[in-house]
């Protein structure tokens, strides 16, 4: 199954990779070597266009109490910090790093009613850096939910993410699980919890969207 944010390229990346692999025994027509290693770039080139805009399908049971990964990644930061944006007073961040070969599809973390949602046009820094989470380009979204109460995650587009995709809207019901966005070609998602949120992942651990489970609140 393929995002459908990748509807487009995708087309376009079989029909190019289609006619070249087609055309090249006739631009190389003595030298089969070459006719090989074109039609091979091709065919890789167009895989991993494929696997990038994947969007495999993890059906979920909707549980308050616990908050699930909004992506695939890496776990890079787990820290106390300031949010100057929304909440301007300190919550506990947990940041998801996404390189290239991952899912890029972003999905709600927790069910409940957005109270906010903005895009800020920015930087491309890398997404690992320090200051990507305030300069870079990004959308930032708050869900109110019954048990955590307000939550914060914020998509951070990265030296090669040059496109970020938001469906939330102020006003919204959304349910944990479904599909919140896509980020284009590398990135990283910041999520802010209350002070106290048990944290259920570590840096350095491998999260996957839907299945991980971020952090709990107990009952």
């Amino acid at each position: 199954m393929f995002h459908k944010e990748g509807g487009k390229i995708i087309l376009i990346s079989t029909f190019l990779a289609t006619v070249i692999i087609l055309s090249s025994h006739y631009i190389f027509p003595n030298t089969l070597w070459l006719e090989k290693t074109v039609q091979i770039i091709a065919l890789v080139f167009l895989i991993l266009i494929l696997q990038f805009f994947r969007n495999p399908d993890r059906h979920i049971e909707v549980n308050d109490y616990n908050l699930v990964a909004p992506v695939d990644g890496k776990v890079v930061v787990i820290e106390e910090v300031f949010e100057p944006e929304y909440f301007k007073d300190k919550r506990l961040q947990v940041s998801i790093f996404m390189s290239p070969i991952n899912v890029h599809v972003t999905r709600y973390a927790a069910s409940g009613k957005i109270r906010y949602s903005k895009y800020h046009p920015g930087k491309y820094l890398v997404a690992w850096h320090p200051k990507a989470s305030t300069e870079n380009e990004r959308t930032t979204v708050v869900i109110y939910n019954r048990i955590f109460g307000e939550i914060m995650y914020r998509q951070i587009a990265g030296a090669l993410a040059k496109r970020i995709v938001n469906y939330a809207e102020e006003g919204m019901q959304v349910r944990q699980g479904d599909d919140a966005g896509f980020i284009k070609f590398g990135s990283r998602v910041d999520i802010y919890l209350p002070l106290g949120t048990i944290v259920n992942v570590k840096i350095g651990e491998k999260a996957i969207g839907n299945k991980t489970i971020v952090a709990t609140k107990n009952a």
